[in-house]
């Protein structure tokens, strides 16, 4: 997946920036430069790992595969109004470089208002940022007709300077042999993600160390 700063407001003149450069441009995203220390998956029970085993969940994948510290801040059942309730605790405070934002499920399933989401999810964003740390946002499809949630991560992410990931459980979960209930992965499902989400952040890091090196982002 090629890496998008933000969404795909300009996706021909992205292509065209890429293409001249010879590969990906990390130059739009916030706080490329961190000093932040620590990589936080922070979520909901997509995070946490439920129904998959012991060192299934994404974050363990990712731990595995990135050479910097990962801390699982996953929490089943919550909403992105409880993520907003603990960001300081356990985001925050763990001086973050880059924080993987997951979060939507819930809120759609118990049927919150799409505006009161998305403002959720700008204030991770911004607080997140407004701390020194990049962010990844991480999207989800969902609806019975047509797609009522991939627009509102686009809208969070528009203009923002974060690296957006759009519907990344494409191909898990309408897959049984990749998912573990409805709406959860299985083990298998979770490595699928993590693969996934390695294609971008493996590039991210390398860019953000070039950033370091120059002493800015």
């Amino acid at each position: 997946m090629t890496p998008q700063a933000v969404t795909r407001a300009a996706p021909l003149a992205l292509a065209a920036l890429l293409a001249s450069c010879g590969g990906e441009d990390y130059s739009a995203i916030r706080n490329l430069a961190s000093p932040g220390t620590t990589l936080i998956c922070f979520g909901d029970s997509l995070t946490q790992g439920a129904g998959a085993g012991p060192g299934e969940d994404f974050p363990s994948l990712l731990a595995a595969a990135l050479p910097i510290p990962v801390v699982n801040a996953g929490v089943a059942g919550e909403t992105t109004a409880d993520g907003l309730r603990r960001l300081e605790r356990d985001v925050l405070s763990r001086d973050p470089r880059l924080v993987v934002v997951f979060f939507g499920g819930n809120d759609f399933l118990r049927r919150i208002p799409r505006e009161e989401t998305r403002r959720n999810l700008e204030v991770m964003v911004e607080r997140i940022q407004g701390a020194g740390a990049m962010v990844v946002l991480v999207g989800l499809k969902a609806g019975l007709l047509t797609d009522e949630t991939g627009p509102l991560y686009d809208a969070v992410a528009r203009g923002r300077g974060v690296l957006h990931t759009p519907d990344a459980l494409a191909g898990i979960l309408s897959d049984p042999r990749l998912k573990s209930d409805a709406v959860h992965p299985n083990g298998a499902g979770y490595r699928r993600l993590a693969d996934r989400l390695l294609t971008e952040l493996q590039p991210l890091l390398k860019a953000a160390d070039r950033a370091r090196g120059r002493g800015g982002g």
